[in-house]
Formats: structure tokens, sequence, C-alpha cells
């Protein structure tokens, strides 16, 4: 569920860490923001989890076709639009890159998370909602790390914007679908 919805944000994050070489400080606020611009999207999508946690459970398993939209939507792009990354830092020096800059464009490219995030954690037991936070706190780690290390390989960097957009339709889809199964929407049911 993280990778899926933060492949654009792992691409702006290699983007933003190659400005920012070798500069520690830089490298520090890039960590810094991407955490601030997410604990905002998931400060977000609980509060939206906690209202549909109100609903009675029939009713919040409709809210995989949340996902569902989304992966037809990003499929849809893919076929009839260029499908582009996001915002690009500005250019300028890695000084120029400030925590809150990392942090208003990781949360304004975080609608798909939010999207995602609300229906999993409003069907989720409040157990295993903590799990996912935990796990998806643990994800920005790993984003921040494979951000580096794209951004030190610019082949692997150009496989990955060419092809990440092509798994997100396919697996928000399959999130979508696997709500509206596990929750009984339309009279779905597991096999």
């Amino acid at each position: 569920m993280f990778a899926v919805t933060n492949v654009d944000d792992v691409m702006l994050l290699a983007l933003y860490f190659g400005r920012a070489g070798r500069d520690r400080a830089a490298a520090r606020r890039v960590v810094l923001g991407q955490y601030a611009g997410f604990l905002a999207i998931l400060a977000l999508s609980l509060a939206g989890a906690l209202g549909f946690g109100q609903l009675e459970g029939s009713v919040t398993a409709y809210l995989g076709l949340v996902p569902l939209a989304l992966g037809l939507r990003a499929a849809r792009e893919l076929v009839v639009e260029d499908h582009a990354v996001g915002a690009l830092p500005a250019p300028g020096s890695a000084q120029a890159i400030t925590v809150w800059g990392v942090a208003s464009i990781t949360f304004a490219n975080g609608g798909d998370n939010v999207g995602v995030y609300v229906p999993v954690l409003a069907t989720a037991s409040t157990r295993t909602a903590t799990v996912y936070v935990v796990v998806l706190l643990l994800g920005v780690a790993a984003a921040c790390l494979v951000g580096r290390a794209l951004a030190a390989s610019p082949l692997v960097a150009r496989a990955a914007a060419r092809w990440g957009h092509v798994l997100l339709p396919l697996v928000l889809v399959t999130i979508g679908v696997a709500i509206l199964v596990e929750g009984g929407a339309f009279g779905l049911q597991r096999a």
C-alpha cells in the first residue's frame, strides 16, 4: 500500500537528494520535510478513517470504491495523457531546500495516499490500524533511502520513472477490489 502510493514521492525524493548532493544538512531537511508532509497526510487519513469508522460495517466496505476509482483514473491517464511525476523542485542550490518546501510538495502530492489510506484504516481494527501506521512511518524512512540511492544511479532513476506509473493503477485497483470483497460490498465474497 505504501509503495504504490509513494512511487511519485520516491522520484521526487531522488530529485531532492540529487540536488542536495553531499550537503548533509540539505539531505536532513529533505528527510524532515518528507516526514512532516507525510505526517500531515497520515493525520488527515486517520481523521477521515475515524469519521468513516462511525458508519455501519456494511457501509465502510464501499470505501473500496475510492482506491478503485483512483486506480481507474490513473489507468485512464496512463492511456490518454502523459504521466507527470509531480511538481519538481525549483532549481537552485542545496541551501534552497527547506523542510517546509519538501513537506508542502509531499502533502500536495498525497491525494492518492489519503484516498487509499482512509478506507484501509476505516475498515481495520485499532490494533491493525496501529500496525499500519507504524509500517507507513517506517515506509517513509525506506522511501528516503531509496530516493537517496536513486539519486546516485541515473539508470535506475530513469527505469523507475518509466515503469512506476504502470504499476500504480494495477495496485490501486487491487486494493479497492480487496476492500470491496473483504467487506462484502455489492454481495461480493471471498471464494
